[in-house]
């Protein structure tokens, strides 16, 4: 046994960048902005879609990101499944979209505090949003200005919690994402996350979706036990 500190349950986060991201966004938006001028434009400063866009739409822009999210949901769960996977027998894998949609969002429009059911993986893409540097120069939201924020396992421990200087580490509680154009973000579906205030001159768009990863006889070896 090792006689090092060790640390328990880390929180697995994927940022990743989708080279072929500026001909394919210009699409999703296009396609994006028709379909809400389709269903009587924006009411309000959020628009969400229903969470069968790719049922709705064949479109190879969305193909193309998706191929990508694909294989960069692989990538996390292969990370931390392989020796588990190997294990039970799993065999081939097939991950599966359970939902997907986007959603548009400016004039101070947030998503508050929310985690994703019914999959082991979310994920958000950012399709259309201002740079960062123009985003922290806003008068009120500042650096905070459309991020993503999400919040640490230990944050309901926090309320009422003995803190000390033995413990200020918990005091960590959140990690940012500083939205860029193309970018990423694949996380545990049960973490919860934000949506902060966004106010800029473009729309901050993005793509929301859900995922599954099962193997060649499903995942009925789970159903009886932990692992």
């Amino acid at each position: 046994m090792s006689q090092a500190v060790q640390l328990l349950w880390p929180t697995p986060i994927l940022v990743k960048k989708f080279e072929g991201h500026g001909a394919v966004n210009a699409e999703l938006v296009r396609l994006f902005y028709s379909e809400v001028a389709s269903r009587g434009g924006m009411r309000g400063n959020v628009y969400s879609s229903s969470d069968d866009l790719l049922e709705r739409h064949q479109h190879p822009a969305l193909q193309a990101l998706f191929g990508f999210v694909s294989g960069s949901v692989f990538e996390v769960a292969q990370t931390l499944n392989a020796p588990l996977w190997q294990r039970i027998g799993a065999g081939k894998l097939q991950m599966h979209v359970v939902g997907a949609w986007f959603q548009i969002q400016n004039r101070y429009g947030f998503h508050d505090i929310h985690n994703h059911g019914n999959c082991s993986w979310s994920g958000v893409y950012y399709v259309q949003i201002d740079p960062a540097e123009r985003r922290r120069q806003h008068p009120v939201l500042g650096v905070l200005n459309g991020i993503t924020r999400f919040y640490s396992q230990q944050l309901n421990l926090l309320g009422g919690a003995h803190m000390d200087m033995g413990n200020t580490y918990m005091q960590q509680s959140t990690f940012d994402v500083t939205p860029e154009e193309g970018v990423l973000v694949v996380f545990p579906s049960w973490l919860l996350h934000k949506a902060m205030p966004y106010d800029g001159e473009k729309d901050r768009i993005i793509i929301s979706f859900n995922a599954q990863i099962h193997g060649e006889g499903g995942s009925k070896g789970l159903e009886y036990g932990f692992h």
